[in-house]
């Protein structure tokens, strides 16, 4: 028997509409399939004595291409692959690119995640102060010079009209080379459609007869926005927070790219990419494998972000 959808939660509705959305779904699944290549990478490639050592140099076995044997004669026993065969070949100095995805696929996940976490919260605090607070008045004395939401709209158009790369890439060059410092930098230079998302919601849930009931009786405003603003306002935040890892972990693979990013020996799929490039010819997997990896963790972020998008907001698609 099938439900009515007027008796369905809004979650369940959007939950619908996002099933019925191939594509989406389709984008959902290949999400799902890097979190767990990124999981067994941690596990896999970490530690003083890991499954598949990204570091391994085996310069008999250089330039290999993928389902490659190793010169038994020649690598020492010890520096064999686990597989017995090469999955996806070897780099310039002999280093097992398989195992080189797997620990750069959690070097993204983990830029990915953190820098949007870091974005997030500072989208939702500015983005519920310009909603909010968005009246009061800013001033010296008793002159007011400008409004809450006035400066923190300011404070976003200046931030967008920054070229965010060049911006990202300037400071990194000038800070010393370091995951965290990248995981830094990306959230704070990409908060801006957070707070934008945060605050048109609140100004449109702000005059709503059960915010009004809570300010009746009291409630301070932290505690409005904490417990009825913010909740109300997941849906967009989620999407914006979607589409952000593809954008930070296709800014952190162009660092790498140039030479900024995660710093060597350690693995990123910018910098698997980057040195394949001296071999695009003679070592097309070099670049090909990264490259592909890089393009299907992008789009399917993005395509699970669209859906996410439609299925919140359903009149995007009848538009």
């Amino acid at each position: 028997m099938t439900r009515d959808p007027r008796s369905l939660s809004p979650s369940r509705l959007a939950w619908r509409r996002f099933r019925k959305n191939r594509a989406a779904a389709l984008g959902m699944a290949a999400v799902a399939g890097f979190f767990l290549f990124a999981l067994v990478g941690l596990a896999i490639t970490r530690g003083e004595r890991p499954v598949l050592d990204p570091r391994e140099v085996r310069l008999p076995d250089k330039l290999k291409p993928p389902l490659a044997r190793p010169n038994r004669d020649a690598v020492p026993a010890r520096s064999l692959p686990r597989l017995g065969i090469y999955l996806l070949g070897t780099d310039e100095l002999g280093r097992d690119v398989f195992a080189r995805m797997l620990s750069g696929g959690f070097v993204s996940l983990s830029v990915g995640f953190v820098a949007v976490g870091i974005a997030v919260a500072l989208g939702l605090f500015l983005g519920g102060l310009a909603g909010y607070y968005g009246r009061w008045r800013i001033g010296l004395g008793r002159l007011r010079l400008l409004s809450v939401d006035t400066l923190i709209t300011a404070l976003i158009d200046v931030m967008l009209s920054f070229p965010s790369f060049f911006l990202i890439l300037t400071v990194v060059a000038v800070l010393k080379p370091s995951i965290w410092n990248i995981m830094i930098v990306i959230g704070l230079t990409s908060w801006e459609g957070t707070a934008r998302f945060v605050r048109a919601e609140i100004l449109s849930l702000r005059e709503q007869e059960f915010i009004q009931a809570a300010q009746a009786v009291g409630a301070p405003g932290g505690r409005v926005i904490l417990r009825h603003l913010l909740p109300n306002s997941v849906a967009p935040v989620l999407v914006s927070a979607t589409l952000g890892v593809a954008g930070a972990i296709l800014t952190e693979s162009g660092l790498s790219f140039l030479g900024f990013g995660v710093p060597p020996p350690d693995a990123s799929w910018g910098n698997i990419l980057s040195d394949g490039k001296r071999y695009i010819f003679d070592a097309p997997w070099l670049t090909v494998i990264p490259g592909t990896a890089i393009l299907i963790v992008v789009l399917a972020f993005n395509l699970f972000g669209e859906g996410l998008r439609e299925a919140f907001n359903p009149k995007l698609r009848e538009g």
